[in-house]
């Protein structure tokens, strides 16, 4: 079996012989974006100085990436690389480095209060086995969620990096990028008043929710969700029936009212347990990626006002 870090490492010397990008292209700052979502809010704070690829586009898992030889093209190419950082990129750091890129690497969570990922805060509950039984089942303590950016205090944390990042690397654009950042973190002010006023409407009781995977913590944190999933904080981690069967139950004896699927997970799973917990699908709610542009969630502000509003119409009766 071929692994990722070959693939990546083959990617990286088809990449030489890809053509180098236009002239003016080459006129601004070449930088690339791990994600959408993390793409957007470069976009938005770049702006036309920026020549901006995003790796994992609309739709995309980044879970589960696998890179193109014009990825690695792209990030051997770039001054500034930009990532969620909080090990949401598994595969990024070795791209990095197959690719030979000499970019500043910018971690646009840095200074982001991590939360524990729902896994592991479960494991630490646990008291019937000893550490060292946990680690023998290939259990680990200590992971973070890397979702952070499904709170938009986070997002703002975002904003300020991104912009200094952007300074940083071409002093000439601070002015720009300063009015930019300014600009976008007041519509983050403005969307972060109007979900609170959203939330407000749905009773304190109906704010437990069942999605695909454990994407949604710090969203939680931020405006009094409790969330649930049957999948871990990585779309690669398939549940084990016990789990499932956990879930329901728990479902069932809550009183879920409704349960949601991803735009990036496989919706049979959670279609299989609404119909054996009788809770009923209440829409689909946008975790890891955007939608194309022309669909409900194009933009980080627009998912938020998507996720929002499809929560409101499901729990608020």
């Amino acid at each position: 079996m071929i692994s990722r870090r070959n693939v990546i490492t083959s990617l990286a010397l088809l990449a030489l012989a890809l053509p180098v990008g236009t002239a003016q292209a080459q006129d601004k700052i070449a930088a690339v974006a791990s994600f959408s979502i993390l793409g957007d809010l470069v976009k938005n704070v770049g702006g036309d100085r920026v020549a901006l690829t995003t790796l994992v586009g609309p739709g995309g898992d980044a879970h589960v990436f696998e890179p193109n030889p014009a990825d690695a093209k792209a990030v051997a190419d770039a001054k500034l690389v930009f990532v969620n950082g909080l090990g949401f990129e598994g595969w990024m750091n070795r791209l990095i480095e197959a690719a030979g890129s000499k970019a500043a690497l910018v971690t646009a969570s840095n200074g982001v209060t991590p939360i524990a990922s729902a896994e592991e805060e479960e494991e630490h509950a646990k008291d019937e086995k000893p550490a060292a039984a946990h680690a023998e089942e290939g259990h680990h303590h200590g992971a973070d969620d890397p979702h952070a950016f499904q709170s938009i205090p986070n997002a703002k944390i975002y904003v300020g990096n991104i912009r200094d990042a952007l300074i940083a690397a071409d002093p000439a654009g601070k002015a720009e990028y300063e009015a930019n950042a300014a600009a976008y973190l007041a519509k983050l002010d403005q969307l972060d008043a109007d979900v609170r006023a959203g939330v407000a409407a749905i009773p304190a009781p109906q704010r437990k929710i069942i999605t695909s995977h454990d994407a949604f913590g710090y969203f939680g944190n931020a405006y009094g969700f409790t969330f649930l999933a049957p999948q871990g904080i990585s779309t690669e981690a398939e549940p084990s029936a016990k789990e499932v069967a956990k879930l329901i139950r728990q479902i069932k004896a809550d009183k879920v009212k409704a349960i949601f699927v991803e735009n990036i997970t496989d919706q049979r799973m959670i279609r299989r347990i609404a119909a054996e917990s009788g809770a009923v699908i209440g829409g689909e709610l946008y975790s890891d990626a955007l939608s194309p542009p022309d669909g409900p969630a194009g933009t980080y502000i627009d998912m938020f006002r998507h996720n929002i509003k499809t929560l409101s119409a499901a729990l608020s009766s």
